[in-house]
């Protein structure tokens, strides 16, 4: 029934709100099909996740929460044969489990063939036993229809599908059946005991090393945040020939490796429990250190801020604010891990709990709607406006457009946004005339725009030429210079 309700939504391209109409049906199954889902605290919530996700699929459909979704469903239905360790290593067998999932209808269905029943009958023999009959079947209808015309005209009304229709169709059902069959019949996957691939010399090394590292790289780091502090935090002028974009954009992701690999030092280096994270010198050395690299993430995001003044928002731009501050969580975390004595897999699970929280939240907001809103917000004129990344957005973009529309200072800018906020509504409607493609926030937005507008919007000057992506009136061609009319004449004289 799950294939055949993908069959009815996917396969002619719905990616709306019946991707969580579908989601809630899986689900469903999965509960009905598992009774153990249902009694054990972990795969119960694990499972009201994946609810939780398909209701945000309902509202508004995208690729992180359809992988969300899966991740909850693959989790709840490994929980009950597999005691949760650490995220690294569940994701291992989450993985694992998706790989072998591809050939597990396969191996299934081969031990359903010679599975016998309580009569010990198998389905090999009643194949084996209807060959004949069905065959032979065949091969006597079809000298019948060639021999008789009456039965040949009722062949002749059937219409079977063509080929490559049936094709299709079976590539979609094969692609669906691999998804969803291991999540209904899921096996155990056994992950092997790795042993450390860090070598011994390197995860302990000796204190006087560690402090002399240490000390090392809290006086480069000292350095850093020392110019950042003067010219980032203060305004202080900078140098000729260094802009202050120039400074920021550059910086914003660099540092945040930097700042990665400072955290994997500490991660490799120090092992809770062990002689060096016992001295104080080291101790004092790795906090002093982790509170460099939170000022340094700070900057970072300082950096990418007036960044983002200076060239307006977007959606990668926010996502990366998002990131520095899950980096700056890392790192308060390996720090709290140190004073605390706590396990690597309490490190791992913490860090990887605060990256489902901000993917889910993530999944929830409208990214694009933000950077439009943001820039629309906070632009002095209309030069400071990216129209052609607006357009870009698409539906994202519509209600920050009606505004702009309705705040331009110009009248050229007022028919831009009106023109972009046209198009972007158009294409809303006809995403939300398609059953498949409808979705509850596209009909909120919708809604909400119609509001705004009024019973009779304004429309778009006409555009004969066409106009550019940011909405912008193409100019009229020139037109070719009327032939002189003694031109005849001194073409012939030239020939």
């Amino acid at each position: 029934m799950l294939v055949t309700t993908a069959d009815i939504f996917f396969y002619w391209g719905g990616f709306g709100a019946v991707l969580g109409v579908f989601a809630l049906a899986w689900v469903a199954s999965l509960a009905w099909v598992h009774p153990k889902l249902r009694q054990h605290p972990g795969p119960r919530i694990a499972l009201g996740s994946a609810f939780l996700l398909g209701l945000i699929l309902i509202d508004d459909p995208s690729f992180l929460a359809v992988v969300l979704c899966m991740i909850a469903i693959g989790t709840a239905v490994l929980l009950p044969r597999h005691v949760y360790d650490d995220a690294v290593r569940w994701f291992l067998r989450l993985a694992a489990f998706a790989l072998i999932g591809v050939v597990r209808p396969f191996a299934d269905a081969r031990r359903i063939v010679t599975l016998p029943t309580r009569d010990g009958v198998t389905l090999r023999n009643v194949a084996a036993a209807l060959a004949p009959a069905l065959i032979g079947g065949a091969i006597f209808i079809a000298l019948f229809a060639s021999a008789n015309p009456l039965l040949a005209r009722a062949f002749a009304f059937v219409r079977l599908p063509d080929n490559w229709s049936v094709f299709a169709h079976l590539i979609f059902w094969s692609f669906m059946l691999a998804i969803l069959w291991p999540t209904l019949r899921p096996r155990s996957i056994r992950l092997g005991s790795a042993r450390e691939a860090i070598p011994r010399n390197v995860r302990e090394l000796p204190v006087g090393t560690l402090v002399l590292t240490l000390a090392t790289f809290n006086a480069l780091f000292a350095i850093e945040n020392l110019l950042d502090i003067v010219f980032l935090w203060s305004n202080a002028p900078l140098p000729d020939g260094v802009t202050l974009a120039d400074y920021a954009h550059r910086g914003a992701y660099t540092l945040i490796a930097t700042a990665l690999l400072a955290a994997l030092f500490v991660l490799v280096a120090l092992r809770p429990g062990g002689p060096a994270a016992e001295d104080k010198r080291v101790r004092t050395l790795v906090i002093l250190w982790i509170a460099q690299n939170v000022l340094l993430v700070a900057s970072s995001v300082l950096r990418l801020s007036d960044y983002i003044q200076a060239y307006s928002m977007t959606v990668l731009r926010l996502s990366a604010l998002a990131w520095m501050a899950l980096v700056a969580v890392g790192l308060i975390l390996i720090c709290w891990r140190l004073v605390t004595g706590r396990s690597t897999s309490w490190l791992i699970n913490a860090n990887a709990l605060a990256a489902a929280l901000v993917l889910l939240a993530a999944s929830v907001v409208d990214l694009g709607a933000v950077a439009a809103s943001w820039n629309v917000r906070h632009a002095r004129d209309a030069s400071d406006l990216d129209l052609c990344y607006l357009n870009r957005l698409g539906s994202a973009a519509l209600l920050p457009l009606i505004e702009l529309e309705r705040r331009a200072g110009t009248a050229e800018l007022r028919d831009r946004a009106t023109y972009l906020s046209d198009q972007a509504m158009n294409d809303l409607r006809w995403r939300q005339d398609d059953w498949r493609n409808w979705t509850w926030r596209g009909a909120r937005r919708l809604s909400r725009a119609e509001t705004l507008l009024g019973p009779s919007p304004r429309k778009p000057i006409a555009a004969p030429n066409g106009r550019a992506c940011d909405g912008a009136i193409y100019p009229p061609s020139e037109p070719e210079p009327a032939p002189s009319p003694l031109e005849p004449l001194t073409k012939g004289a030239r020939q």
